[in-house]
């Protein structure tokens, strides 16, 4: 009890201390304790929801995901620091900032907008709308600043058809100004004038293209046109052989019946040489390229042809695709691609031997066309370093609950839709792609054709004419190997010195508007 007592008696004596100091001369009387200081409130920054898209469709599928920080799974702290980096952009600026080492490693991802793809270099080109005018812009060289704009070919029905240009015209002027770098973007417009030249050549020896201006001016203006990927076919009967040369400008999934049918009529001709036109091919659907691959030979159905390498977060579609001797049958509804449900048997030439001609403007499906297909037979490539697009992708729409992979489960409140790079591809071995060291010293990807085979397209300037025509080096060199009439001091003599110098003075078609290679439906064309 005296314990008792004592323990509280010191509790009391302890509280009266404290009572005691919190009340001094200088404050006698106690204050209250102050008010807690509220917390801000917390501010929810909505992130825009197209931007959503673009970012989470990114962050899943783009095939170097892992090396961009702001597609990072852990790169923002909070959902206000997400949306803040999100907000503030328009879609396209936001997806070409989240590109990797974008304009060299990937110079090939884009965005769309109501089927009109939107480029951070300002070109715009529509799927179904077009000058009808295929060119190649060549530096003239010797010092000049200027270039000419030769004329691969010009689409039937088109304003430049109908203007009356054709294949090998060479253009001097835009707008009534002399090309040059930073004008001949104005060629991809929607319209404009051009001055084609009176007279062209190119000097060899010199590597200089001479030219003299012609004086009228020609508009051009971009209308609604289809293009048929099969620009030309005709049959050469030389030295006892029935050679067919083929101009294929497009892997174009819809025109899947009429490639086969085009090959139904080379059996019916009886070709036993086959001479490839890819020159101006920079790819298209992995499903149509499959087919190519059959209707060239036909005796490797199910076995593996390509392989397609996916990001870390989709190991589950890499994997082999297989030669099938079927081919679905597709339409274009609304700019989707829509199967129709019929499948035909391929037409097949059983040969085992091509000869393919590519150059700086061929990329992609055509590039797997010729690594891919010299794993079964042989295929001769001829005339130039191509573009060394050894990626795909496929489109992805604002559809997160299917992976932005449904369609018809999109978001139709916007019309927006990405086409970033999400698999490599290699051939049947899984070989590395190839590369080629250029005079400098420089290693950039592409196939080159080597020996006399190498053609230059300088040469084309005042050579090309109609397709057809064998003035045009690379069908002439092809026609001159499969004949037995060479003449091959003469192709030697006209073999450029591969550098970057030449390579700057080449361009095509931007590459944010070439379709590439893509797939269809992922899940369908992956065998999964």
């Amino acid at each position: 009890m005296k314990t008792w007592k004592f323990k509280k008696i010191a509790l009391t004596s302890l509280t009266a201390l404290a009572i005691l100091a919190s009340c001094s001369r200088e404050d006698p009387d106690p204050k209250p304790d102050p008010k807690p200081v509220p917390e801000p409130p917390v501010t929810t920054i909505t992130p825009d929801k197209v931007n959503d898209f673009v970012w989470k469709a990114m962050n899943s599928w783009y095939y170097w995901q892992k090396n961009v920080p702001e597609l990072g799974d852990s790169k923002y702290a909070t959902p206000n620091d997400y949306a803040t980096f999100i907000n503030g952009k328009s879609p396209d600026k936001l997806f070409y900032s989240l590109l990797f080492d974008y304009g060299t490693t990937d110079q090939f991802s884009w965005i769309e907008n109501n089927n009109e793809i939107v480029s951070k270099a300002q070109y715009v080109a529509e799927e179904q709308s077009s000058t009808g005018l295929e060119i190649a812009v060549l530096g003239k060289g010797g010092g000049s600043a200027n270039y000419v704009a030769l004329v691969n070919y010009v689409i039937k029905d088109s304003s430049a058809d109908k203007a009356g240009l054709k294949r090998g015209d060479v253009i001097t002027k835009v707008n009534g100004q002399h090309l040059t770098g930073s004008n001949y973007s104005q060629l991809f417009g929607s319209s404009f004038s051009i001055t084609r030249a009176a007279a062209a050549s190119y000097d060899d020896k010199t590597g200089i293209i001479s030219t003299t201006d012609g004086t009228e001016s020609i508009a051009i203006t971009k209308t609604m046109i289809e293009e048929n990927p099969i620009a030309h076919y005709q049959v050469f009967k030389e030295a006892g052989k029935t050679i067919g040369y083929l101009v294929y400008n497009g892997f174009k999934i819809d025109y899947n019946d009429e490639l086969n049918e085009q090959f139904a009529q080379m059996k019916r001709d009886g070709v036993t040489e086959l001479i490839l036109d890819l020159r101006y091919n920079g790819g298209g659907s992995l499903a149509t390229a499959l087919g190519l691959a059959q209707m060239i030979n036909g005796s490797y159905t199910g076995q593996d042809y390509v392989f397609m390498d996916f990001n870390d977060k989709h190991n589950n579609y890499d994997g082999f695709d297989k030669l099938q001797d079927k081919i679905s049958i597709y339409n274009v509804v609304d700019g989707h691609q829509e199967a129709t449900g019929e499948i035909q048997q391929i037409n097949s030439l059983s040969l085992s031997k091509i000869y393919a001609l590519v150059s700086f403007q061929t990329a992609s499906a055509s590039e797997l066309t010729v690594t891919s297909l010299k794993k079964f037979i042989d295929v001769e490539v001829i005339g130039y370093l191509t573009v060394g697009k050894f990626v795909g992708s496929h489109t992805l729409y604002d559809s997160p609950t299917s992976d932005f992979l449904n369609f018809d489960n999109r978001n139709k409140d916007h019309k927006w839709q990405l086409q970033p790079i999400t698999f490599a591809y290699y051939n049947k071995d899984k070989d590395p792609y190839p590369t080629v060291k250029l005079g400098d010293g420089t290693v950039v990807p592409g196939i080159l054709p080597s020996g006399a085979n190498f053609i230059s397209p300088f040469e084309w300037v005042g050579k090309v004419k109609e397709f057809g025509n064998p003035s045009d080096p690379e069908l002439g060199r092809a026609l001159e190997i499969i004949t037995g009439n060479t003449n091959t001091a003469k192709t030697m003599r006209n073999r450029a010195i591969l550098t970057n110098r030449d390579a700057n003075r080449m361009h095509g078609k931007p590459l944010s508007a070439a379709k590439g290679l893509y797939i269809t439906d992922v899940k369908k064309y992956l065998n999964k």
